[in-house]
């Protein structure tokens, strides 16, 4: 996938993460840091409204991956990065924002919200990678 190809992707799921908080919760993202507690609750909300449905494999890698780019769309928004499709194990790739010599995986941060562990907080890893890019 080429860059520039990578960086539309991303931007336009991330636009689809608006219009589904919008369309499921009434809840409006606007690409503010303080918006990412929003994506905490939303995550969860998917869970109570939709029960184990939310819960299955292709509901979480769409959930994930369109959360994680509104997440990482909003980092870029702050303090830059560039998107990067990692292929190091061909049978799982996956997408990390990277900038400078640190990388961050917030769809995988989203999954371990709404898979393995709700106390895990999207805002807190959110809050923890813009600290390391502002002085």
């Amino acid at each position: 996938m080429e860059q520039q190809e990578l960086e539309k992707l991303m931007a336009d799921c991330a636009n689809d993460a608006v219009a589904t908080a919008r369309d499921e919760f009434e809840l409006e993202l606007d690409f503010s840091a303080n918006s990412i507690a929003t994506v905490d609750d939303i995550l969860l909300g998917f869970v109570d409204k939709y029960h184990d449905k939310a819960l299955e494999d292709d509901a979480v890698f769409t959930l994930c991956n369109v959360f994680g780019a509104y997440v990482g769309e909003t980092f870029k928004r702050h303090v830059g990065g560039t998107w990067r499709y990692d292929q190091s194990t061909p049978s799982a790739p996956y997408i990390l924002l990277v900038l400078g010599e640190r990388s961050y995986a917030f769809a995988g941060i989203c999954y371990e919200r709404l898979v393995n562990d709700s106390q895990v907080s999207v805002q807190s890893y959110f809050d923890q990678a813009l600290s390391h890019h502002v002085q």
